[in-house]
């Protein structure tokens, strides 16, 4: 794993001033990064979120968002690995792993518009403004991935997505998630539009492009996109990184105040195990509804 730079720290306002005697629960997510091969190198698909947003607003991310308790509906017509396996991979129940793949699955449509489906599980959809009504209708809550794909007679494609990594935000932040990074290639036929509320803008670019901009202060990153970009940065090719075998274990920043500074701090940094802490509750596998 890539070393946190010194030069990443938190934005002011980000945490709370003291860690809080009782940190928020921490909310189920899942994020994905749509990949594609460019003559530059393997590129990545990032949104920068609306400034007012409650949580990270005006930083770099990939698409995603939290859990609908709908996510976890058993009818999702499903190819590839099947629940159990992505229940081993991210050590909980097949159905919270089931949910998070859904969840990953509708996000990605939301939030860029690639859809991770088709008519049967060795196929994928094209051209996806033919479904632009029922992705209003998800974004708006109005119908659930389940009865969107039931409707277009569509397949969730699992098998499409892989795992990349787990982190759960710091105790000291007042909005906290569980989120699980998936890694997925840009379908052929489908476009990347990025219409959605939360971004203002979005942006093809090679990993170390990305890195490039928060260096250069024209892009804001925190400690997990960071990471999982230098990660990228790896491999030459989206063949490449969608074949690694990555194992999954659940990072937990802590932070650390430096004066003025703040900062993430992660497991192997001296400073770790002297930041606070607190253990939190094992996770339980309730879906929220």
């Amino acid at each position: 794993m890539p070393e946190l730079p010194e030069e990443l720290t938190l934005p002011k306002g980000y945490v709370t001033d003291t860690p809080p005697e009782v940190p928020a629960p921490a909310k189920d997510s899942a994020t994905v990064m749509l990949l594609r091969d460019a003559p530059g190198g393997v590129e990545v698909f990032l949104l920068r979120r609306v400034l007012g947003m409650a949580f990270a607003g005006g930083m770099t991310a990939f698409p995603g968002g939290g859990l609908d308790g709908r996510d976890a509906d058993t009818s999702v017509a499903w190819a590839g690995p099947e629940p159990a396996w992505w229940a081993r991979r991210f050590g909980c129940t097949p159905e919270k792993a089931r949910a998070l793949v859904c969840a990953a699955v509708r996000e990605t449509f939301e939030e860029a518009g690639v859809l991770l489906a088709g008519p049967d599980g060795d196929s994928v959809v094209g051209d996806t403004s033919r479904y632009a009504e029922h992705r209003a209708a998800l974004v708006g809550r109005q119908v659930s991935l389940a009865q969107f794909l039931a409707e277009e007679g569509l397949v969730l494609r699992a098998d499409l997505l892989r795992p990349w990594a787990n982190w759960v935000t710091p105790i000291d932040e007042p909005r906290r998630y569980d989120t699980r990074f998936f890694v997925a290639a840009l379908p052929e036929g489908q476009r990347a539009d990025g219409v959605t509320t939360e971004a203002e803008d979005v942006e093809w670019c090679t990993p170390a492009e990305a890195l490039n901009a928060w260096r250069e202060g024209r892009r804001g990153l925190l400690p997990p996109t960071w990471m999982t970009l230098a990660e990228l940065a790896e491999h030459s090719s989206v063949g490449s990184a969608l074949a690694t075998d990555r194992t999954i274990n659940k990072i937990i920043p802590r932070v650390v105040r430096e004066g003025a500074v703040i900062r993430a701090v992660l497991p192997g940094d001296p400073r770790y195990d002297a930041a606070p802490a607190h253990v939190d509750a094992e996770p339980g596998d309730r879906i929220e509804r």
